[in-house]
């Protein structure tokens, strides 16, 4: 994934900017979140990355156009530890139960580590996120990162102590 797009500040690229977004949180976060999102970014590599730093989450989206309705997964990282948020989720056959959430439409899985992506049980649910994708990813090409909005308010990105 290149970081083809700028950010939102001036000479500065995005590569740079979530790099900056991402290392505002605890160090067990920050080896987390960038061990999750390297191998999100290996699993989709036409993937479009959209980047959100919300009020609550800092949201990295992988989609299939530069449209956040097009986010087929996507890492919600917060003070408390990362989870793979999937924007469909609800519809999503979970046989084994590991989706979380009450919503009409997005489910989680809350990761302990980027290991959980490569289970059996996260991987099915990836494949499947893909399958009912309304837009499919490229088959080819490189995807990119685009920083798409940052907060001006926001909660501490590290717990109080």
């Amino acid at each position: 994934m290149t970081a083809r797009r700028t950010s939102k500040k001036p000479g500065q690229t995005a590569a740079a900017e979530v790099a900056t977004l991402i290392a505002r949180y605890d160090p067990a976060v920050v080896r987390l979140a960038r061990a999750a999102r390297a191998a999100l970014r290996k699993r989709f590599p036409t993937a479009v990355e959209l980047v959100y730093d919300n009020y609550q989450f800092l949201a990295l989206g992988f989609c299939s156009t530069e449209r956040a309705s097009d986010c087929i997964v996507s890492l919600a990282v917060s003070p408390k530890g990362v989870a793979l948020s999937f924007y469909r989720g609800a519809s999503l056959p979970d046989p084994d139960g590991i989706l979380l959430g009450a919503g009409n439409q997005n489910r989680f899985v809350r990761l302990e580590s980027a290991a959980v992506l490569a289970t059996r049980p996260v991987a099915a649910l990836l494949r499947a996120a893909v399958a009912q994708a309304r837009t499919p990813l490229p088959e080819t090409g490189r995807g990119y990162t685009v920083v798409k909005s940052v907060s001006a308010k926001q909660r501490p990105r590290r717990p109080a102590r």
